[in-house]
């Protein structure tokens, strides 16, 4: 029987479950983006299949069309303003969670980093951690993603 990994927003309004037995593996993306939306030097997360997340809460919705078509689809707890999670038209049936927002937030690996040409110069990647200078293939870093 799967325990399920639990976390929500600051306020507490937005809860979510993800039907996982064990904490998944995260990554940091450095682009700008993510520096902008975090107000960090990067954004960490962890991408999970959309059949394995419920939520609950007052949720709202930032949709962004890329210049190539890409459709980003960004959820905010509609009180305090969390960034929780997002869904990307490239990337259907999976769910991309903001990794603070995991109750065991303090318990997660960052097994990779994308973007990497963007980091902060005073952060150090380990030379062991998998590493992309822009956005890897999708199937690259989902492989990475994956417990050993």
């Amino acid at each position: 029987m799967t325990r399920g990994i639990e976390g929500g927003c600051r306020c507490g309004a937005v809860r979510y479950r993800l039907a996982l037995d064990a904490l998944p593996r995260s990554y940091a993306c450095h682009c700008l983006d993510c520096q902008t939306w975090s107000g960090s030097a990067f954004s960490q997360q962890v991408v999970i299949a959309e059949s394995a997340f419920t939520v609950t809460g007052p949720i709202a919705l930032y949709e962004l069309t890329s210049p190539s078509g890409r459709i980003s689809r960004q959820r905010v707890c509609a009180t305090c303003h969390t960034r929780i999670y997002n869904t990307n038209s490239v990337r259907p049936g999976l769910v991309v969670v903001r990794a603070g927002t995991l109750d065991r937030s303090d318990q997660l690996h960052v097994v990779a980093h994308i973007w990497a040409k963007r980091k902060q110069p005073w952060l150090v990647i380990a030379d062991d951690v998998p590493r992309w200078p822009e956005a890897p293939p999708p199937e690259e870093l989902l492989a990475t993603l994956e417990h050993p």
